[in-house]
């Protein structure tokens, strides 16, 4: 682990230190966990960008086809 001293302004620094004791843990701990999910959580969009960027092209030939309704989406039906 490395440790790295970051400087923030009065509102953020009271912030950041009631979030941590909020969750009784030190500002540092609270800090890194956080920038830890940051990262994971981006990394998961990456990868599902990806994952969609090397799908096959929608092709757009042929005839249109009329949207579904709402209720057809949803599996809905209508009460009247």
């Amino acid at each position: 682990m490395k440790n790295i001293t970051i400087t923030l302004d009065d509102e953020t620094a009271a912030w950041v230190r009631a979030q941590a004791a909020e969750q009784n843990k030190s500002v540092s701990r609270y800090v890194g966990e956080q920038l830890g999910e940051k990262m994971r959580n981006r990394h998961e969009y990456l990868r599902a960008y990806r994952l969609w960027l090397a799908r096959p092209p929608f092709p757009l030939t042929g005839e249109p086809e009329k949207y579904p309704t709402r209720e057809e989406i949803h599996d809905r039906t209508r009460v009247r």
